[in-house]
């Protein structure tokens, strides 16, 4: 089951070099736009404030790839930034759209879950 949890993990991180792509370079694109529901003007407009979201979004998949590189003593780092990105993804659902809990939160919740039980 631990392979289990590192796998989901795996995923979560993921997910966040995903989100980072998309708002460090994508954000203006075609593909983030769409993505984001984002009019040329406010993507424009907004870009540096993604870019520095994503830049955030990096930090927790660091964070979670160092927890799973650390071995049997990465288990706090892997809970830590899985209670942050749980976190993020309740405030985000929350302040912006409900569907960040399921894209954001939920994995990680299940994630961590895993962690803890194995």
């Amino acid at each position: 089951m631990t392979l289990i949890a590192n796998i989901l993990v795996g995923i979560v991180a993921l997910f966040h070099i995903y989100f980072l792509v998309l708002e460090i370079f994508l954000w203006d694109k075609p593909t983030g736009r769409k993505t984001f529901g984002l009019t040329p003007e406010f993507a424009a407009a907004s870009k540096s404030l993604a870019a520095n979201q994503g830049l955030y979004n990096g930090f927790l998949a660091a964070g979670l790839i160092w927890g799973l590189i650390s071995g049997e003593g990465g288990a706090s780092v892997k809970i830590f930034f899985l209670v942050c990105v749980i976190i993020a993804g309740i405030y985000g659902s929350l302040s912006v759209s409900k569907k960040i809990f399921f894209v954001q939160a939920l994995p990680a919740i299940i994630a961590l879950v895993l962690v803890i039980l194995f």
